[in-house]
């Protein structure tokens, strides 16, 4: 009968061999990938209405979408690249390319009395609450 000797260290060290092809095989990949960045928002909560902020600097107003449904509130738009041609940035941290954010906020909304602006990069929207869900003052009768 003859005694083998198998090393975990050998089998690890196959493991490891394996392990660095496949990563080298996924990581050659070199095609850009586009993606959406999420859009940093502020949301107040009043007793009539939600108003949600955003910074969107370099924006037209026509490049940004809004869709309201329900209780949620879509913001979609796209910074436009500024790059040009033959360019060697040594720092290049200004946001470019698609954004959007979905909000489902805590009550139904009023879309038809919905108000945007967009002053100096400062988006703003005011989104009325349904009447439903906005609070009631009842006066008692003497």
């Amino acid at each position: 009968m003859m005694t083998m000797y198998i090393s975990p260290y050998r089998r690890m060290s196959n493991l490891r061999e394996a392990m660095n092809r496949l990563m080298e095989e996924n990581m050659n990949d070199t095609t850009p990938v586009e993606r959406e960045m999420q859009l940093a928002v502020d949301v107040l909560a009043e007793d009539e209405a939600y108003t949600i902020s955003a910074l969107v600097p370099g924006v037209d107003p026509d490049d940004i979408n809004i869709e309201i449904l329900n209780n949620t509130v879509a913001i979609r738009g796209e910074f436009k690249d500024v790059e040009k041609k033959d360019s060697k940035y040594l720092v290049c941290e200004l946001p470019s390319g698609r954004f959007s954010r979905v909000l489902t906020l805590p009550t139904a909304l009023d879309p038809a009395k919905a108000e945007a602006n967009l002053k100096n990069g400062l988006f703003t929207l005011r989104v009325p609450k349904a009447e439903a869900h906005r609070p009631k003052v009842i006066k008692i009768n003497k």
